[in-house]
């Protein structure tokens, strides 16, 4: 039976996914003339992101949602989903860090919050995965 702490835990990656949701569809509905008017470079950011990195932002959170819920169902598919969802935040971050002015236009601090969102990815796939090795997911 799993202990309070993996269902803590699992409620809490739900929460997370869901404003991971939440925050992806603000910023691909956002109106970028509007953004443009108080953050400029966030709104310059989103108009140059490329289609296959908002594709990856998509694979991200919304997988991310599906194995959380895996997760608090106790399936093993969790572990492999939380994988393809981290695979996707790296693609995603990969054109944040590499293919975008971003991090040079808002300073080093701008990398702080993508690499937690990382760090959480990372986290989740360990956490599925030790738990399917535990057997509490089926």
């Amino acid at each position: 039976m799993p202990s309070r702490s993996f269902w803590t835990v699992a409620a809490l990656l739900l929460v997370w996914s869901l404003i991971g949701d939440a925050a992806y569809l603000s910023q691909v509905t956002a109106d970028l003339t509007e953004l443009a008017k108080t953050d400029p470079t966030t709104a310059r950011a989103f108009a140059t992101m490329p289609e296959w990195a908002w594709s990856a932002y998509a694979v991200a959170v919304w997988v991310a949602t599906l194995a959380a819920i895996a997760l608090l169902m106790r399936r093993r598919i969790a572990a492999p989903l939380y994988a393809v969802s981290l695979l996707a935040v790296l693609i995603q971050f990969g054109w944040t860090f590499f293919g975008s002015s971003v991090i040079a236009d808002k300073g080093p601090s701008a990398a702080i919050f993508p690499l937690f969102i990382i760090a959480v990815g990372a986290f989740s796939l360990w956490f599925a995965w030790r738990k399917a090795q535990e057997r509490v997911l089926r």
